[in-house]
């Protein structure tokens, strides 16, 4: 199986590339390796369910240590959630040598978290030279119900 990726920078011709099957196994290894070192992502027992160019998946399993006074997650582990996954999707696209951060985000938090599991998806709405917008949603253990809504904008910078 291969993927297109199309990449639109506003003022230049569209580019496009393809990946094969190989390439999004090294795609979702260097990811998960930079993964494996986020201290956040690993005290929430998150894991990196998939990537692909402009989107990555985080899942987390509820325990006591996340929750709050109600018992449904907190909303601070939503929200570092899909800033991760959103984080992910972007860095997926970048070149060799560059990694990204966070430079602001606006959560909607849209219904309780009252479930088992929590599934974060963010995703490339555009990818520029210095800054992407990506978007994320936060999923309930179905899949379906839409916990929280994240709109957040990445910097590339220089890998350290």
């Amino acid at each position: 199986m291969a993927w297109m990726v199309f990449i639109l920078c506003p003022g230049l011709d569209t580019v496009y590339f393809v990946l094969k099957e190989d390439t999004m196994e090294e795609l979702y290894a260097k990811i998960a390796a930079d993964f494996a070192k986020q201290g956040l992502m690993q005290t929430l027992g998150a894991r990196l369910d998939k990537v692909v160019p402009g989107e990555a998946h985080i899942s987390c399993a509820y325990h006591d240590g996340l929750g709050q006074q109600h018992g449904y997650f907190h909303a601070g582990v939503i929200t570092s959630l899909v800033d991760s996954a959103c984080g992910y999707a972007a860095h997926s696209l970048m070149p060799e040598g560059k990694d990204v951060l966070s430079v602001e985000f606006k959560v909607n938090l849209l219904k309780p978290a009252n479930t088992p599991t929590l599934t974060a998806i963010g995703k490339v709405v555009q990818s520029g030279r210095t800054l992407t917008v990506c978007e994320g949603n936060v999923y309930d253990a179905s899949g379906e119900r839409l916990i929280a809504r994240m709109t957040a904008t990445m910097i590339a910078v220089d890998k350290r």
